[in-house]
């Protein structure tokens, strides 16, 4: 939670939830540093908090991978009991099994717009925020 992108995430889940009509709980909710050791130790304390979960949007497609392999350790199938979903559409969910479902970032863009931004910003202009569209990436774990 100390990135903009794990702020902006958990703002999505957020208004996810509102959206549904379901309240936000904080013990369905734990930090990492979107390393696959995070995703795993993070599984596990919500398996400890909410073992009657049944799904988990992870921070990161490698993040993810620690996540199936808890869930793996403690006999919880993927997606017939937990569905798990990844961010960044990267090889780690392709070399996932089953192969995460997960939100595509459009990295081509990304890229070019951090330079034009950085550039316009050297040239004297004002930092600017851009937002670009995601996709959802539909595969096996969800």
């Amino acid at each position: 939670l100390d990135t903009p992108g794990g702020v902006e995430r958990l703002a999505g889940y957020k208004e996810v939830l509102a959206e549904a009509g379901l309240e936000f709980d904080e013990r369905l909710v734990v930090s990492g540093d979107y390393s696959r050791a995070s995703g795993e130790a993070g599984a596990e304390r919500l398996l400890a908090q909410a073992p009657d979960m049944d799904a988990v949007f992870v921070a990161s497609d490698l993040m993810a991978q620690g996540v199936l392999a808890a869930l793996q350790r403690a006999g919880r199938r993927v997606p017939q009991d937990v569905a798990v979903g990844g961010f960044d559409d990267s090889p780690a969910a392709l070399d996932s099994r089953p192969e995460l479902t997960t939100i595509r970032q459009p990295w081509d863009r990304i890229s070019a717009e951090m330079v034009r931004v950085l550039l316009a910003q050297i040239g004297g202009e004002d930092p600017a925020a851009v937002i670009l569209p995601t996709e959802l990436v539909k595969r096996e774990s969800t």
